[in-house]
């Protein structure tokens, strides 16, 4: 035998293998942590989103609760005589039911015919009609459009509904408490509650929203939010 020939023996060889097994297990290791690491952070990321996209447009609405136009006194000329249920009660909560209904200020545009629309010359009159059958504006008038926004929570389908529409899926829990007022004239909130007795006290509401990922990539996360009415409501 050539004792000058050269070559890797069979040890040496199974030491490489064993090696270069061992690196790219771990290389496959530390991708899949990265990818699954990038999932789950997607997935919290558009959670989010979703959540603030949709307590951000009901922030929006409730803010503009109760603003019926710039004088106190409106009359109702609706169709109906419903105009004035509206003022009397502009928000509430229904627990059985799981619907939140808001008498808000039209503050988007494009977005159809109003439930109601009230003219006013912001010093001696204004009045409410139905907002199919408003008159044209006088001169001097000014017109409010006024819209029912209803939001109701489908506990069984995990939805939350802008009217007949779905406008988010996978809320798992969704709530609402009223911050209410001492008295009438107060503009602190003293408590909080789910049924307030006077629409009258209510200074704020605060919305607590739960989604869940159905791919179970990331936990679910409960959103918080408290919106303070910018119009005095009775």
């Amino acid at each position: 035998m050539n004792n000058l020939s050269k070559g890797f023996g069979l040890i040496e060889i199974m030491v490489a293998m064993t090696l270069g097994l061992v690196i790219t297990l771990a290389l496959i290791q530390i991708l899949t942590s990265a990818k699954s690491t990038y999932i789950s952070q997607n997935a919290s990321a558009s959670m989010q989103e979703d959540a603030r996209f949709v307590l951000s447009k009901m922030i929006q609405e409730i803010r503009m609760v109760g603003m019926f136009g710039c004088l106190a006194t409106v009359k109702d000329s609706s169709t109906t005589g419903d105009f004035i249920a509206a003022q009397r009660t502009p928000i509430h909560w229904d627990s059985s039911a799981q619907k939140l209904t808001l008498m808000t200020a039209d503050v988007g545009i494009g977005g159809g015919t109003p439930s109601w629309v009230v003219h006013s010359d912001c010093a001696s009159f204004a009045t409410g009609y139905s907002g199919l059958n408003a008159p044209g504006l006088m001169k001097g008038e000014l017109a409010f459009p006024i819209r029912k926004v209803e939001y109701t929570y489908r506990s069984r389908s995990h939805e939350v509904l802008l009217g007949p529409l779905v406008l988010i899926n996978n809320v798992s829990a969704f709530d609402v408490l009223f911050g209410v007022a001492a008295t009438a004239s107060d503009t602190v909130v003293s408590r909080y509650t789910a049924d307030p007795e006077d629409p009258a006290l209510i200074r704020s509401i605060r919305l607590s929203m739960t989604l869940s990922d159905p791919a179970n990539r990331v936990k679910s996360q409960t959103f918080n939010v408290v919106a303070a009415l910018r119009n005095r409501l009775g």
